[in-house]
């Protein structure tokens, strides 16, 4: 398969992780539970759908990816499940709108950390979407202050580094790890079990979370992590994107939850710097594919 297919499905993939994604707190919220019993239960149903799933595909095809592919598969796995706790916490402890706006920073992290690590170095227009970003978190996380949700915007801002992280490691790997995502809310499950025990089982309708767990996060996050074998991190932090504008107007719509002032402003700048950042990435490679096709005729 040519490198421009090769994008072409890592695009495609991506976007449909990203658009099954945005549901995902509106099915937590609709579950109305506690925190611990909503992460077990999606935790417990994510991994059963992904084993049956993976056996399945395994059964009947020699070409069945890896569950955990070597030491960088295990570290992979760790972030997501690094994700979970922190991400399903931050539900509980901010707005969704805070939530999925600062979980949309991921592109930050993403960008810094191929920078870093894989030598991939942003263009100047990149450094500048970065640091426009960085503004629209702060505007966010200073209208947290002294309303008790500083704790839930830090839970979100941990969860967009783990992404990040397992972004770049799955991208510099070159790995199928579309499984691994999957086996790493092993690391949620064990906590939330222990919590459970503690302190029992309250959730009021299951079956919204069952949902959940069972179709829609086995789902977007296969699609998800395995983007970054197709596609730059960058460009599947991008697609989180999808969740960020999404997921709140879900959450208006159902629950009538209006977000403030600050995270609207802070939320605005992220999405328009992210979308204009799109946009100019789109019509550079465009431009970069037309030079080259120009210069280097088959």
């Amino acid at each position: 398969m040519s490198p421009h297919h090769d994008h072409q499905k890592g695009l495609l993939i991506t976007a449909i992780g990203g658009l099954t994604l945005t549901v995902d707190i509106p099915l937590i919220r609709l579950a109305d539970g506690g925190a611990w019993t909503i992460m077990l239960l999606r935790t417990c149903t994510t991994f059963a759908a992904a084993m049956v799933i993976w056996s399945v595909w395994r059964a009947l095809s020699r070409n069945a990816p890896p569950l955990i592919p070597g030491w960088s598969g295990l570290i992979v796995a760790t972030c997501y499940g690094m994700t979970g706790i922190t991400f399903v916490t931050a539900v509980y402890h901010t707005s969704t709108a805070d939530l999925v706006f600062i979980l949309a920073f991921n592109t930050v992290f993403a960008g810094l950390l191929s920078w870093i690590f894989l030598r991939e170095r942003p263009r100047l227009v990149t450094i500048a979407a970065m640091a426009i970003m960085i503004l629209g978190v702060l505007v966010i996380v200073g209208g947290s202050v002294g309303t008790g949700k500083l704790f839930g915007d830090f839970m979100a801002l941990c969860s967009a580094f783990f992404i990040a992280v397992a972004i770049t490691i799955s991208r510099a790997s070159g790995k199928d790890m579309g499984f691994t995502s999957l086996v790493g809310v092993l690391l949620p499950m064990a906590l939330a079990a222990f919590m459970v025990s503690g302190e029992g089982f309250h959730v009021n309708a299951p079956w919204w979370i069952i949902f959940n767990g069972a179709v829609i996060m086995p789902i977007s996050f296969f699609c998800l992590a395995a983007g970054p074998k197709y596609i730059s991190g960058p460009e599947v932090a991008m697609f989180y994107l999808l969740e960020t504008v999404l997921a709140p107007v879900w959450v208006w719509m159902i629950f009538a939850e209006t977000p403030t002032r600050n995270s609207l402003i802070g939320g605005a700048i992220l999405i328009v710097t992210l979308v204009a950042h799109s946009l100019w990435q789109l019509h550079d490679g465009r431009k970069r594919r037309s030079d080259f096709a120009v210069h280097h005729p088959v």
